[in-house]
């Protein structure tokens, strides 16, 4: 049977030979053009069908790196990576917990608080600082029960102190024995200090906030000259700088420079003690004014007299707590040649005290205010005994906080 292409090429040699019966020389070109084009259509067809089956089948053999075989279609499988016979199992896979239905995801974080007291030793007399000490003179007590001190170590570094001084129109003396009390305690700044100066009569006035330029904490005492009210709120005042100083990290001071006198406050003695109580790292050192005019006018009788000299012996008392209830101390002078004397006091109880770490037994997180009391003892545990150079004992003062407020646990 013939095939297609050999009929096509049949029809087209009958028809090519009836045109060339009747020669036509512009026909000729035309004729033999048809021949050239119909022979070139039909090379492909034949070259197609010329191709033996064999050769198809080679083509679909299996390449070196693994494939399919004859029988497996044109998809490549590829083949699997040899295993070493020692190698370790894999690990199995990571449980997971889940909740009960209907309990949503709880996170617990325990935290053991650490209490960190700064103790100072100074001798009673001359308010010296007692060095030499060892962690096992220190005993340290929360609510009356003994705490382990884990951690120990003599303190002298740079302070972070807030001066506030009384700057109202009483009388020259106060403002006198104020700016004196002032310079005193500029001269005892080192480099390292960070310093701020607040003044209060009705109000507290931010005259210079925290530097480190001792020149210009100086030019703000120099400023101080003509004041305008004659009241003092005290309890305001203050409260208002322990607000500021507790946004400052570390512990900090306040060196208080005032009669001691309050007038209209809003809070009253109560409250602010409490506030003061409730004060964390920060210590109250206060040095009273006017006492050159006290040591004249006391005792002088008459309604008036007595109703002052009253007023004073209050305001010295809450001079006296602010100090104690933070482990700070009070001082009263009476002459403005007592100030360097005071203020190379403060400066030396500031910078070396006793650092005392320790781990309170009470792991409650209960907002509760835990009372600390320090103790001294020698190496067989009774009271430490201090002699001068004549073998004379000494009288010594441990000043420390007085307690502290424990962590409320949503805190």
């Amino acid at each position: 049977m013939l095939n297609s292409t050999e009929v096509v090429m049949s029809t087209l040699s009958s028809i090519l030979a009836k045109r060339l019966s009747a020669f036509n020389p512009c026909r000729c070109s035309i004729a033999f053009l048809v021949l050239v084009f119909s022979s070139l259509a039909a090379a492909p067809l034949v070259l197609a069908q010329a191709t033996p089956p064999a050769q198809q089948q080679s083509d679909q053999a299996a390449p070196d790196s693994g494939g399919p075989s004859a029988d497996s279609g044109a998809i490549a499988l590829p083949k699997k990576k040899d295993v070493p016979a020692d190698a370790p199992p894999p690990a199995p896979a990571e449980r997971k917990i889940k909740n009960p239905e209907g309990m949503p995801t709880y996170s617990l974080r325990v935290e053991v608080p650490e209490v960190t007291v700064d103790v100072g030793v100074v001798l009673e007399k001359t308010h010296q600082f007692v060095p030499g000490l060892k962690p096992s003179n220190f005993r340290v007590y929360e609510d009356g029960v003994e705490q382990k001190v884990s951690g120990f170590k003599r303190v002298e570094a740079p302070i972070t102190a807030l001066l506030m001084c009384e700057f109202a129109a009483r009388s020259y003396t106060f403002i006198y024995d104020m700016r004196n009390a002032a310079f005193a305690f500029a001269n005892q700044l080192r480099p390292q200090d960070y310093v701020a100066l607040m003044t209060f009569d009705m109000r507290p006035t931010i005259v210079t906030d925290f530097t480190q330029d001792k020149r210009q904490f100086e030019e703000a005492i120099s400023s101080l000259r003509i004041p305008m009210m004659s009241d003092t709120n005290l309890f305001d005042a203050l409260n208002e700088g322990l607000d500021r100083l507790e946004r400052v990290e570390g512990h900090k001071y306040i060196v208080l420079i005032a009669s001691g006198r309050d007038t209209f406050s809003k809070l009253t003695l109560d409250k602010i003690l409490k506030r003061v109580k409730a004060s964390q790292d920060i210590t109250i050192y206060t040095v009273s004014t006017g006492g050159a005019m006290r040591a004249v006018t006391e005792g002088r009788g008459g309604m008036r007299g007595e109703m002052r000299d009253l007023e004073y012996l209050q305001a010295d008392n809450q001079m006296k707590t602010f100090a104690s209830m933070t482990g700070g101390a009070s001082y009263f002078p009476r002459f403005s040649a007592e100030m360097p004397d005071i203020f190379g006091e403060i400066n030396q109880n500031i910078r070396s005290k006793y650092e005392l770490v320790y781990t309170p037994l009470n792991t409650k997180q209960d907002g509760t205010w835990r009372k600390l009391r320090v103790e001294l003892v020698d190496d067989e545990g009774r009271p430490l005994t201090i002699q001068d150079e004549k073998h004379k004992p000494l009288k010594y003062d441990v000043i420390a906080r007085d307690g502290y407020k424990a962590r409320q646990e949503v805190e």
